[in-house]
């Protein structure tokens, strides 16, 4: 399992074995379970709010296209075959097929973006990392809303109201985080490794 990339991972584990690799998937896979289970239920709504999406900009940016991939669809995986790994600790199937589907697909695709924008080092200045951030999380709700309205056979104007509005405040909020946090810590690193 080889990851080659200019991720911060690459750069902390500029040799990293199968083992460390496999290693930071199970982290991965766990931290995005975890920030899952941070859900707040929108009434009207079947679409909870929820911090998965702070861990695929994390997950994304910090571990590159190929492992970040990996990371987000083992994490679909466990769940699929029976792990509490979705929010409120459900899981199964049908949260793929169901009205979440859309997110979750749109989650893995914005990691695998997200890594490439990473592996171009767009995560580590401000004025590139906060519009990485920004296409990212259009990406899983671009998914997310076009599943959504298909699912449900709703018209958009509920689609949007129960799909992205309630969202909007907390996905800015994720956005500065992560694209802020991100050229800090390359900041860090650098230092540490002249």
């Amino acid at each position: 399992m080889s990851f080659p990339a200019s991720s911060l991972r690459a750069q902390v584990f500029p040799r990293s074995s199968a083992l460390t690799n496999a290693t930071l998937v199970a982290g991965g896979t766990i931290f995005l379970a975890a920030l899952a289970q941070i859900a707040i239920p929108i009434p009207g709504s079947p679409v909870p709010v929820t911090g998965q999406t702070l861990g695929v900009l994390l997950i994304g940016t910090t571990y590159g296209a190929g492992l970040g991939l990996t990371t987000f669809a083992t994490y679909l995986l466990a769940g699929i075959a029976g792990a509490p790994v979705f929010a409120g600790a459900s899981y199964g199937i049908e949260k793929i097929t169901g009205a979440t589907g859309g997110y979750l697909f749109g989650m893995m695709v914005s990691t695998y973006l997200l890594g490439l924008l990473a592996n171009r080092r767009l995560d580590q200045r401000f004025l590139t990392a906060l519009p990485s951030m920004l296409l990212g999380t259009l990406t899983t709700f671009t998914f997310g809303l076009l599943w959504l309205a298909h699912f449900t056979r709703k018209d958009w104007a509920w689609t949007i109201n129960a799909g992205l509005t309630p969202f909007i405040f907390g996905e800015i909020l994720k956005i500065v985080i992560a694209g802020t946090s991100m050229p800090l810590l390359w900041r860090f690193v650098n230092n540490r490794q002249r």
